[in-house]
């Protein structure tokens, strides 16, 4: 398979509305607000057009992945760090590497944009295969109640999570409901 993968721009937000719909539609730990979350933090100041990715396929848009500003926060520090939120694949092209695709090219950006961590959370036997740990290895947790072992952390440069420990603060957007 041929993908290309690039920056979404403006006129990629009505398919990507439909393949993020489409994507977490039957997925078993989905709030069915996927497609809306991607609509607010594109208008949230956390959001960084660069991070916002699509996966091209014989000229249709198959996947997106958006990674957005979000800070580790404790008593006496602010960390920048990103969240990825979500990563999405029209069903009949999951299983085809192009989520893999999505989330690598996504690290290499935020690597040269000077990010040098990223958070998440999602399916514990995925993730890791990408770098992603426990977050809570990290000191790290987030605002919610989620299990352990889907609350994950990835260092884009070593050593970029030693010493940072605290809470992920997403943009107000993250938590509104449609």
């Amino acid at each position: 398979m041929n993908i290309i993968i690039r920056q979404e721009n403006e006129t990629d937000y009505k398919a990507v509305f439909h393949l993020t719909e489409k994507a977490f539609a039957t997925m078993e730990h989905s709030d069915g607000d996927e497609h809306f979350l991607v609509e607010r933090l594109r208008k949230s100041d956390a959001f960084i057009p660069e991070l916002s990715l699509v996966a091209v396929y014989n000229d249709e848009i198959v996947g997106h992945i958006m990674l957005n500003k979000a800070d580790i926060v404790n008593e006496d520090k602010i960390y920048n760090s990103l969240a990825i939120a979500p990563v999405s694949v029209l069903p009949e092209y999951q299983k085809k590497g192009i989520g893999s695709k999505l989330i690598l090219k996504s690290h290499e950006i935020a690597k040269e944009l000077g990010y040098k961590s990223v958070v998440l959370v999602g399916h514990e036997n995925y993730y890791p295969r990408f770098g992603y740990e426990k977050a809570s290895k990290f000191g790290i947790k987030f605002p919610f109640e989620v299990p352990d072992i889907n609350a994950m952390a990835v260092e884009l440069e070593k050593g970029a999570l030693k010493n940072v420990s605290g809470e992920v603060r997403h943009p107000k957007e993250f938590f509104e409901q449609a």
